[in-house]
Formats: structure tokens, C-alpha cells, sequence
């Protein structure tokens, strides 16, 4: 049987995808890339994607797909019975406009800063100052999320591919900033860590929430 192989380093953002195959219930493979490591630029790996950078995903027809929001809509939107993805135009709007935020955002600008400065600037010199930007971006952003959250469980109606992407981004706060979340982002993120399908991933790939 053909199934679907997701390549992911533990903790990474792969962990979002990881955790939407988990609640899509199907057989599925991993492939761990220790990008601790720099397995991502390895010719086993740059054979997958030439980018170098996970999650990818290797379809059952030998396809593979890259970048989070893609593959979370496509895991979505070929299992609609699943309903992680909303059906009104207006919630749809929503979910994608939350999601592009935490992705390209909070993680590509706010994180990355602070975990990896140099990729901003060379200079050591000046990597305490890329930091300290990006945890303003970082605690801006988790405020808007909070916001949000106000009055619901998940970000647009049912859990979605958008909660699966905050999901990661507070694990990344909680895990490696040991960050205090605030009150509607803790709440969403206890909620999401007591799902089976987090459990598992969790477990999987050898964390803890």
C-alpha cells in the first residue's frame, strides 16, 4: 500500500503537519532529517527538496509537496470529512489569514530571530539586538493570537489547519523560550496537547508539551 511520507526534524514546524496526519487517521510514513545536524543539505535529503528545509511531504503518488500552509490546506482539503478546514468562504478567509500570520510572521520573522540571529546578520557583535527584535515580534504576535482566541476554543470555529500551525509556534515559546503564554493561548494550547493526534506526534518524534 502507497501512503503518504512526511519528512520532518523533531520539533521543528513539521510538527504541525505531523499532528494533521495524525488526526487524519490514515497510514502515513515518517523520515526524521536531523537538521541539528545539517542532514537537510545531504544529497538523500536535497533529492526530496532542493530546498533544503522541512516539512516536506512525499505523496502516495510520488509527488512531494513543501511549505506548511500548503501541505496542511492540501491534507485538508483532499479529507473533507475530517472538517480541518472550514466550508464558508468568510471562516475560510480566516483560517489562512491566521495561519500565513503564525508562518510567515511570527515564526520566519519573529522566531527565527531570536533562534537563529544569523541568519539575519553575520555580525555576533549584533545578534543580541536581532533577538531582542524578535521577541518583540514574537510577543506582539502572541498578543493578536490571544485576542483571537477571546470567547472560542480554536482560532475559526472547529479545530483547523490554523490551530495546527499556533499549535507549533506555542510549543516553541513553552519548550524553547519557556515562555509564559497568555491566558487564551494557554488555554488553546492545553486543549490542542490533549488531543490524541498531539499526543502521538509528541510522542513520536520524542517530546513533551
Amino acid at each position: 500500500m502507497t501512503m503518504n511520507t512526511l519528512y520532518y526534524s523533531p520539533g521543528t514546524c513539521a510538527l504541525g503537519i505531523h499532528l494533521l496526519l495524525e488526526e487524519l487517521g490514515e497510514p502515513y510514513r515518517l523520515e526524521k532529517v536531523d537538521t541539528t545536524r545539517g542532514e537537510q543539505h545531504q544529497a538523500d535529503f536535497l533529492a526530496v527538496s532542493r530546498k533544503a528545509k522541512v516539512p516536506a511531504l512525499r505523496r502516495s503518488d510520488g509527488s512531494v509537496l513543501t511549505e506548511f500552509p500548503a501541505i496542511a490546506y492540501w491534507l485538508a482539503v483532499t479529507h473533507p470529512e475530517k472538517s480541518l478546514f472550514p466550508r464558508d468562504p468568510e471562516a475560510q478567509a480566516r483560517a489562512l489569514e491566521a495561519m500565513d500570520y503564525v508562518v510567515a510572521s511570527l515564526h520566519m520573522q519573529g522566531f527565527t530571530r531570536v533562534w537563529r540571529p544569523q541568519n539575519f546578520i553575520e555580525n555576533p557583535a549584533e545578534h543580541e539586538a536581532v533577538k531582542r527584535r524578535g521577541q518583540e515580534i514574537c510577543r506582539k504576535g502572541i498578543g493578536l493570537m490571544d485576542e483571537a482566541l477571546a470567547g472560542r476554543d480554536y482560532l475559526v470555529g472547529e479545530f483547523s489547519i490554523a490551530d495546527a500551525a499556533l499549535f507549533y509556534f506555542e510549543f516553541w515559546l513553552v519548550s524553547r523560550l519557556k515562555w509564559e503564554l497568555p491566558a487564551n493561548c494557554a488555554g488553546h494550547y492545553a486543549r490542542v496537547l490533549a488531543r490524541p493526534s498531539a499526543k502521538r506526534a509528541l510522542e513520536q518524534e520524542g517530546l513533551t508539551g
